[in-house]
């Protein structure tokens, strides 16, 4: 029977994200993890794996494909109504057991997900940017699964992406070195990070990381200039304390005040699947917390029918309502393309210009 890694074992190219150790053994860098690999195995996500010394990694492949607006991944700070093309490979160096894209990300992991049930697609990167081009996107992404893990694939096709006009992200759970930010600074413009909790233990128990490395990555990225955008999922009973969510704000304000926070809500699946969905009071109790510690852009997500919550971009200065937002739909773009508030002129931070 052909099994997913038999399948990868022909995806792949030599990598760069690594040392060389004595004994053949090599410490790979393209996540918090710092994996020590021995020859002839892999990393904690499956797909970095050493060859006599030499680590090998994902290539000319995807695992899932798809065109998204934009304000999917989410980032309202960027090309109102515009439409990324989102690509996805195989792995993850979390085993996150709220997963919403285990399929993909846990495929080399999860005894229970048939190599049957996953269709690598073969493809270069000249392919995907086609791609994105021939379906008008303005942005290309790589998301499903972590794109640190696949960071060689991913730049290969951002610098074609580039040379073609468009902008490109990250959607990620932050896990980074700077040894990977340095990497893909010059190539990736946006990026997603996933906070998932404020506490450690949270991360160590129901993640397989630890909190430092992300908190880090955010100060890192937002120093080495990415547009960044944040994303909480609000657990009940895990990460919905008002303590963890306060403590978590006042840790994004000392950063950067102007980065947008988004409270989505939460839905069962995976190994999770007896806790309860997030109610919107939960939700609205996380952005008035938000706003409280002084964040000028806290949104709410996946409750888009409740009153009192809101996808909507206001000024932080006049608070003149700036973009209309229902789900992933723009409703109203009332903002030109300078970034200026039509009634006051102050600058609201973001991409709102296309690549020319």
């Amino acid at each position: 029977m052909l099994t997913l890694e038999s399948q990868l074992k022909s995806h792949v190219q030599p990598g760069t994200l690594f040392e060389s150790l004595p004994n053949q053994k090599l410490r790979c860098y393209a996540c918090a993890h710092r994996c020590l690999i021995s020859n002839h195995q892999s990393g904690i996500c499956r797909v970095r794996f050493n060859e006599e010394g030499l680590l090998w990694v994902p290539h000319n492949y995807t695992g899932a494909l798809q065109i998204d607006p934009i304000e999917k991944k989410p980032f309202f700070h960027v090309l109102p109504s515009s439409k990324t093309l989102s690509f996805g490979m195989l792995g993850c160096d979390y085993h996150c057991r709220y997963c919403q894209n285990w399929i993909t990300s846990q495929a080399l992991r999860d005894p229970r997900i048939e190599a049957e049930a996953i269709v690598l697609k073969k493809c270069t990167a000249e392919d995907l940017v086609h791609q994105a081009r021939q379906c008008q996107c303005d942005v290309i992404t790589s998301t499903f699964n972590e794109p640190l893990i696949t960071s060689e694939w991913a730049i290969e096709i951002f610098k074609i992406a580039h040379q073609n006009h468009l902008i490109t992200s990250y959607v990620s759970n932050g896990n980074a070195t700077p040894e990977v930010l340095r990497f893909i600074r010059p190539w990736v413009d946006l990026y997603k990070v996933d906070l998932k909790s404020f506490n450690d233990q949270t991360y160590r128990k129901l993640i397989g990381g630890t909190l430092k490395p992300v908190l880090n990555s955010i100060i890192d990225l937002k120093q080495l200039g990415f547009w960044v955008e944040l994303v909480t999922l609000l657990i009940p009973g895990i990460n919905d304390q008002d303590s963890e969510l306060k403590s978590m704000a006042q840790f994004i304000v000392s950063v950067d005040r102007n980065i947008p926070w988004h409270l989505t809500a939460f839905h069962p699946d995976y190994e999770m699947t007896e806790t309860s969905p997030t109610l919107f009071t939960q939700l609205a109790r996380g952005v008035e917390i938000g706003k409280a510690a002084g964040l000028r852009y806290v949104y709410s997500g996946n409750r888009p029918t409740h009153a009192g919550l809101t996808e909507n971009t206001y000024c932080h200065q006049c608070q003149t309502l700036l973009i209309e937002r229902k789900g992933f739909q723009v409703l109203n773009n009332y903002l030109p393309e300078s970034g200026l508030c039509p009634h006051c002129s102050t600058c609201i931070p973001g991409i709102w210009k296309k690549i020319c």
